[in-house]
């Protein structure tokens, strides 16, 4: 697989650790997330603006609500996962979320009563803010081999970045001139662009590798499930596996510990900004996000992937948790706006370069059906349930214990503590031999996945 005729190919290859016969696939997955990313951040800031027009309470349940969609979405995720072929799974949630929009953006042109409108639009971007990013990850892992995860993921994610550069430029400049609803029609059209990417990619593994995991020169051990059939098994064992699963419940861990510093952090800004006009605070939201993903880009492209290789997983995976859990320190002794902007920036550059890489390295252990199944509950569902439960415990600080800043961000420098340790205790885990601990986790989820079919028989 020669990437001689791709500049993009040939750029990746030169500045970081893609080989030759990986070019096609890294700058294919480079660009497709680079286009969903896009997308993504023109829908982000026009969402983060509406939510300082109501109080902590309004949006702690909204993201209740947030919580119990997204656990349904994913439930009938887990259906299509089990009945639809894998071929047209991955595009086709892509084109549904499209036609969601297109339909926010008729409804909002129309409406002369705007408030039951935003807020189904700020739950359903929430929703779509973190499946569409788990299933991009899940078709990465189920193209890339644990090795190349390590090397290749990182620079993916600069993708991610570099779409988070382009995305809020537009709202950022424009959000006056093109109006909010007009941005929800133009990140409908981008969802579209990656569907023929995706069928690409599937076409260049079944071609050029045999189904084997891109690059590999031995199939993977783990694979068994031909690339266009469908996952089968039962459409809810990703609960199943999840819940019985140490290792998927460790990684679960994480997420929700690091939902608790997003929500505060998130809160305090909505608060801060609550002052300016929605286009302004539009303007304010995008300029962060450009702040981050120029931060990201420079991190993830010429270092994360290097970190992986010297420091080892353990350090790499709680390497940010520590950064943040010092941050809340200094903005207890230190509580101003300019250092609540600058953790944001901090811990989202930071996660989008080095730790949501390397998390998603832990699911190269995996089996195709653990990931397309259980990584779901794990990314949306036990994600949002840590948004509701820590909007609950900010709002219960905040106007119920009458706390500052000061004293929320001392609450929060504890939670990053702790969130640092289970990084700590995974990229252990991930470093254990290949062949015993991948043999522990498949054994665990086919105990899981019995443990169901016996209990749908009964």
């Amino acid at each position: 697989m020669s990437a001689s005729n791709n500049p993009l190919a040939n750029f990746l290859i030169r500045v970081s650790k893609v080989e030759a016969s990986e070019g096609k696939a890294v700058a294919s997955s480079f660009l497709f997330v680079v286009v969903l990313m896009s997308a993504y951040y023109i829908l982000r800031p026009v969402r983060d603006a509406m939510a300082s027009d109501w109080t902590d309470a309004e949006v702690s349940w909204l993201w209740t609500l947030n919580f119990f969609i997204s656990t349904a979405v994913v439930a009938v995720y887990g259906i299509a996962v089990s009945r639809f072929r894998f071929r047209i799974l991955v595009p086709a949630m892509y084109a549904i979320f499209a036609l969601t929009f297109v339909v926010f953006f008729l409804l909002a042109s129309n409406s002369q009563e705007r408030t039951l409108i935003d807020k189904s639009f700020y739950v359903w971007v929430s929703v779509f803010s973190l499946f569409h990013l788990s299933v991009f990850w899940s078709f990465m892992s189920d193209l890339f081999s644990r090795e190349q995860a390590g090397r290749l993921f990182s620079i993916i994610a600069v993708g991610a970045s570099v779409g988070g550069l382009i995305g809020p430029s537009i709202p950022s400049f424009f959000s006056a001139s093109l109006g909010t609803d007009n941005l929800m029609l133009i990140a409908s059209l981008m969802l579209l662009i990656p569907i023929p990417i995706i069928f690409y990619l599937q076409a260049l593994k079944s071609r050029e590798q045999g189904d084997r995991k891109l690059g590999d020169r031995k199939p993977s051990d783990r694979e068994h499930q031909p690339s266009s059939g469908t996952i089968g098994g039962n459409p809810f064992a990703g609960f199943k596996m999840f819940f019985s699963n140490p290792y998927l419940l460790a990684i679960g861990l994480f997420i929700f510990l690091y939902t608790g510093i997003s929500s505060f952090v998130y809160f305090e800004l909505k608060n801060l900004l609550s002052i300016l006009s929605r286009p302004e605070r539009t303007a304010v939201w995008a300029q962060m996000d450009l702040a981050v993903n120029i931060l990201s880009i420079a991190t993830g492209l010429f270092a994360t992937s290097r970190i992986v290789s010297r420091f080892g997983m353990p350090t790499t995976i709680a390497l940010v948790p520590l950064m943040i859990c010092i941050g809340l320190l200094v903005l207890a002794v230190s509580p101003l706006l300019g250092a609540v902007v600058a953790l944001q920036v901090i811990r989202r550059a930071g996660n989008y370069a080095v730790t949501r890489p390397a998390r998603e390295m832990l699911f190269t252990r995996v089996d195709r059906e653990t990931r397309f199944k259980a990584k779901p509950v794990i990314d949306i569902v036990a994600y949002r349930g840590g948004d509701m439960l820590m909007a609950w415990l900010f709002t219960g600080l905040t106007q119920g214990l009458g706390l500052g800043l000061a004293a929320v961000a001392l609450v929060g420098a504890g939670i990053a503590a702790l969130w640092s340790l289970v990084g700590v205790y995974l990229g252990r885990w991930f470093e254990r031999d290949d062949n015993v601990s991948s043999v522990q986790i498949q054994d665990q989820n086919k105990a899981a996945m019995a443990g169901t079919e016996n209990h749908s028989s009964v």
